[in-house]
């Protein structure tokens, strides 16, 4: 994602490898207005290169050849993403060549050295297709940009920008945000292949640097109904810092096939090196101890000041696009990287289970966020625990920007969960898997951390990985998947540091109050045998039920979903039968009470089940609840909680007689633990609006309860 110093304009022009005819794409129609006045400028008969062939109906026919192969990865789904792609590259480069050296004769470019040469000139996938972008020709002296801000930006700032003077206006006319300083806005239609790697099939900027926010100037409802001599539109970008500049570019011709118009100057953000993002975890079961990790553009050691005069140095670490996986082409070392900037961990030691701290972290050079408070969790073998579980969010923008993996329900979630925790509902929140959904597009990393902030802030915020974090061809991912765009657990385990053995082992266990939680990496080898499967045959066997009655398994993939019979699930099956039959039985072995998982996106309950059968069955206690006995003890419950943000999955219509509750809402649940019960509860969201503005609240879904064969009162 790259930005910078204004190029020159109304010249188009090509970089080092000079024009290559395969590559250049048709404009569309409503750009001619930006490219000539009547009598003179580019025609439209002389820029139709070749019609672009349908891409997904080529790709859906693939599919479905391979639809009997049930071992097919998301990386074979890259592949054949990738096929119709080149294929459009090569009809384009098979298309007629006088009319491309016309094109480019009328386009004023001089160099036609590399005309003919063939598409693939190195090893970089960041070549392959690529076509350094026209500055669009416009003879418009009234066509400006600009913006309400005249300084630097603040950590979180609302910027308005207007873009005025314009003679036609289109919906194909849009603004890229870019944040960093190569002045590379080149068009690299090849890596639509990227976006789809990481599963994101929506429409994006094809651009060799990726935008980290996009907008339409349709989003102004004046702009196309404008009927004056010139034209203009507003729009408002919420920005947050992410240490390098920022500059607006404004393009026609939509995200296919893109030319620039204006190029702003680069907007520094004031600090740079702020302090930012804090986010909490616990690291032990004493309730005595607390990490803090933040990011900052300093690399020297940073310190948390904390419950009236004690203070914390940090460790500083980062990582580097050379640290990202490149087996096979991905977005995180290339045009999705970001400089992630340096991360700050620090222990807070001495502290007290159950107590509220207030803290605040950064240092006089580079300055202090702002006092923030914490409540400790309670200790091991303590009375109570509540705690809130989901999986999947991702994030979406508070400003209606175009990004990368929308996940539409996420900020409504986090808005509810938000309420939970001020109302002090909560002393831990588990995200298990499926983080931010960044997959290689690093700077996303950033807009995360900040839109969980008000939470991870307060209390520990924990996490399992999942497949949008860690798996990549040949990185030793239990799954060759191509699912987290080459980040392969770096920036996961980096930003989210869990009291885990060492860095590529991020299975874990915790116990807080009567509840033992045991974390899973479904991403890693679990087969018998194995080094995750032996920690997890250990660690669930010394478990002492007197002092944690209560016995969790989290984990990202499930053992148990309802999900649609569709060809994505024949083709990547979200149960995998192997992963079942290694773990499901050492979780009947030792007793394990509640077993919960994401990567399914929608909810569901089931009754107690061991190997697809059902050995009990809730029933309804005095007040109508469904509560499942363990006195004796029959099997583990199973629920799904991916629902919290990625767009929701629908159910088989003909679900197993083990499936007994399933709903496709946007949620969390929210769980509450004393010696006797466990009581969870399912709460989706709904809209509210305050101060004119949309935030979410939550209602009850379903709830359940588990009673303990362990103690009594």
């Amino acid at each position: 994602m790259d930005g910078g110093q204004r190029g020159e304009e109304h010249a188009p022009h090509f970089g080092e490898e000079g024009p290559n005819p395969g590559l250049l794409a048709r404009p569309p129609r409503s750009r001619m207005r930006h490219w000539g006045l009547a009598g003179g400028g580019i025609q439209g008969g002389l820029i139709l290169i070749y019609e672009q062939p349908d891409l997904e109906n080529m790709r859906a026919r693939t599919i479905a050849i391979m639809e009997s192969n049930k071992t097919t990865s998301s990386f074979s789904i890259f592949l054949m993403a990738l096929l119709p792609v080149l294929l459009v590259s090569s009809l384009a480069i098979l298309s007629d060549a006088t009319s491309l050296i016309n094109f480019a004769k009328r386009a004023t470019i001089s160099s036609h050295e590399n005309l003919g040469k063939p598409m693939f000139l190195n090893t970089r996938f960041n070549t392959i297709n690529r076509r350094h972008i026209l500055s669009c020709p416009d003879p418009n002296p009234f066509l400006a940009m600009s913006l309400d801000n005249a300084g630097t930006l603040a950590d979180i700032q609302e910027v308005t920008l207007t873009v005025s003077g314009v003679l036609a206006p289109s919906d194909t006319d849009w603004i890229g945000v870019f944040s960093a300083a190569s002045n590379n806005y080149s068009d690299c239609p090849a890596n639509k292949a990227l976006y789809l790697e990481t599963g994101d099939t929506a429409s994006l900027p094809l651009l060799c640097d990726y935008p980290i926010k996009s907008k339409f100037l349709s989003d102004d409802p004046s702009y196309l109904s404008c009927s004056t001599l010139t034209c203009s539109a507003s729009l408002t970008f919420r920005l947050i810092n992410i240490r390098t500049p920022i500059t607006f570019v404004f393009y026609t011709g939509g995200f296919d096939t893109p030319c620039i118009l204006l190029t702003s100057d680069p907007i520094q953000f004031a600090n740079p090196s702020s302090p930012l993002y804090g986010h909490l975890s616990s690291i032990d079961s004493t309730g005595t101890t607390m990490r803090l990790t933040w990011v900052s553009g300093d690399s020297q050691p940073q310190l948390i000041q904390y419950g009236g005069g004690q203070t914390a140095t940090s460790a500083v670490s980062s990582f580097s696009s050379t640290d990202m996986c490149a087996s096979v082409p991905a977005p995180a070392p290339d045009f999705g990287w970001h400089d992630p900037g340096f991360i700050h961990s620090a222990i807070m030691t001495g502290l007290s289970p159950s107590t509220t701290y207030t803290y605040n972290y950064g240092s006089d050079s580079v300055g202090w966020s702002g006092v923030r408070s914490l409540i400790t969790p309670p200790a091991a073998g303590g009375n109570s625990l509540n705690w809130i579980m989901y999986g999947d969010m991702g994030k979406a923008d508070r400003d209606t920007s175009i990004v990368h993996y929308i996940q539409p329900g996420s900020l409504g979630v986090i808005d509810a969960v938000t309420q939970e925790i001020n109302a002090g509902n909560a002393n831990l929140i588990l995200h298990i898997g499926d983080i931010s959904y960044a997959t290689g597009f690093l700077a996303e990393w950033d807009f995360f951390l900040e839109m969980i902030g008000p939470v991870a802030s307060k209390v520990p915020y924990m996490t399992a990985i999942g497949n949008h974090e860690r798996d990549f061809p040949g990185s030793g991912s239990y799954y060759v998947t191509t699912d987290s765009g080459g980040e392969c657990g770096v920036a996961y385990e980096t930003y989210f540091q869990m009291p885990a053995s060492s860095f590529d082992k991020p299975w874990y266990s915790i116990s807080l109050g009567p509840v033992h939680i045991t974390v899973l990496s479904t991403e890693h080898d679990w087969t018998v045998g194995s080094e995750q499967y032996n920690w997890l045959n250990n660690d669930l066997a010394g478990v002492d039920r007197s002092q944690t009655p209560w016995l969790v398994v989290a984990g990202h993939r499930p053992q148990y979903a309802s999900t649609t019979n569709d060809i994505i699930s024949e083709v990547l099956p979200p149960v995998d039968p192997d992963f079942v039959a290694a773990i499901e039985p050492l979780l009947f072995q030792h007793q394990v009470d509640l077993a919960l998982w994401g990567h399914v996106h929608f909810y569901e309950r089931t009754c107690a089940v061991y190997q697809a059968q059902c050995y009990a069955f809730p029933t309804k206690d005095s007040s109508g609840i469904d509560t499942y006995s363990s006195t004796p003890y029959t099997a583990p419950v199973h629920a799904v909680i991916g629902m919290a943000g990625f767009k929701l999955d629908g159910f088989d219509q003909n679900p197993s007689n083990w499936s007994l509750v399933r709903l496709s809402d946007f949620g969390y649940i929210l769980l509450e633990a004393d010696i006797q019960r466990l009581f969870v509860q399912y709460n989706w969201t709904v809209p509210a609006i305050e101060a004119a503005q949309i935030r979410h609240q939550y209602q009850l879904a379903d709830q359940y309860s588990l009673a303990n064969m362990y103690k009594s009162a």
